[in-house]
């Protein structure tokens, strides 16, 4: 075992056991909310996990019996909403937003300005979704393997909605896999960086899913694989990335509800139950796999062992590409 896999086991081991040591003096979950809930996102209005909290948002202030506060506090690269939420100690405020936040920021960010291992713990990891590898169709490349074969003889560019987002860390795993290289060009988000795959400034791109379908849909993008261990509901022909090229390829991300650890056990099963009930209803499941979003509701501790699992393999790929943020 390497010294750096080492090093990255206590920090998974708190991940996974990081429910079961919250709330020791746990507050009645019956007499929970006693005033307003903020969830706070580190995504603009209309990313997937905006998309989805708004869906059973006046559902959860029903079960409540309080309002429900959406708030969208994006930057550095969602560390500055999980932070307030890590530092909140009134047991009502909520992270919401990428799962990347707790298992890509740890290894490339030095100042964090909090730890996931001791200060937030997972509430249910809401909905899973994929990245889209696609290519302009004026490249030629109609398929992952025609894609890798150019990429071993000409320089191929590929973007990315950004350093250490899922479309970054999707696509360097899939190079360090076939022992390929390609440029990165990062963007802002994934939609620019869609858009110039589109106006082919650049080549190719793995990308989320729901920033490239529409383009896929109409032509405009070539669609080569999916990052997740499953096709994508809504591009049913397209295969993974481990049908294709690596057997066992899964770069499968989701958007996570996330509380401060000192918040008490009772309570965060509590919104975990309520949650998943209004995810997993058909009308909800329906609107989600409508935009490529795939339920997952799963418990706590599920939450938390996925966490850590999915920790250790971005901590490698981070590792592999020498990927610092600060």
């Amino acid at each position: 075992m390497t010294t750096a896999l080492k090093s990255l086991i206590p920090v998974a081991l708190a991940l996974s056991l990081g429910v079961a040591a919250t709330g020791a003096g746990a507050q009645d979950a019956k007499s929970w909310p006693q005033k307003p809930v903020r969830i706070l996102l580190p995504t603009p209005p209309g990313a997937p996990v905006d998309y989805m909290l708004r869906l059973i948002q006046p559902k959860l202030q029903e079960k409540w019996g309080q309002p429900v506060v959406i708030e969208n506090k994006p930057g550095a690269g969602g560390n500055i909403a999980l932070q307030e939420v890590a530092r909140a100690t009134d047991d009502h405020t909520l992270y919401g937003g990428p799962d990347t936040v707790v298992t890509v920021n740890p290894h490339v960010y030095k100042k964090l300005g909090f730890n996931p291992a001791t200060d937030i713990v997972p509430v249910t990891y809401m909905v899973s979704f994929n990245q889209m590898l696609v290519c302009n169709p004026k490249t030629g490349f109609g398929n992952l393997a025609a894609l890798l074969k150019a990429a071993r003889k000409e320089p191929i560019n590929y973007a990315s909605s950004g350093p250490g987002a899922p479309s970054h860390m999707a696509m360097e795993m899939l190079l360090g896999a076939t022992n390929t290289r390609m440029t990165h060009i990062p963007y802002r988000g994934p939609a620019p960086a869609a858009l110039d795959v589109v106006a082919g400034n650049v080549q190719c791109g793995f990308i989320g899913s729901q920033a490239v379908l529409p383009f896929v849909k109409d032509g405009r993008l070539m669609p080569l694989a999916v990052s997740g261990g499953k096709r994508s509901p809504q591009a049913p022909a397209v295969p993974t990335v481990s049908e294709d090229a690596v057997v066992g390829f899964d770069a499968t991300f989701y958007e996570t509800l996330q509380a401060p650890k000192g918040m008490p056990k009772a309570v965060i099963e509590k919104i975990q139950r309520d949650v998943a009930q209004l995810l997993l209803a058909p009308e909800i499941k329906e609107k989600a796999l409508a935009v490529d979003l795939v339920i997952v509701a799963n418990t706590p501790a599920e939450a938390a062992k996925r966490s850590a699992t999915d920790s250790i393999k971005w901590g490698r790929i981070a590792r592999m590409i020498n990927l610092t943020l600060d």
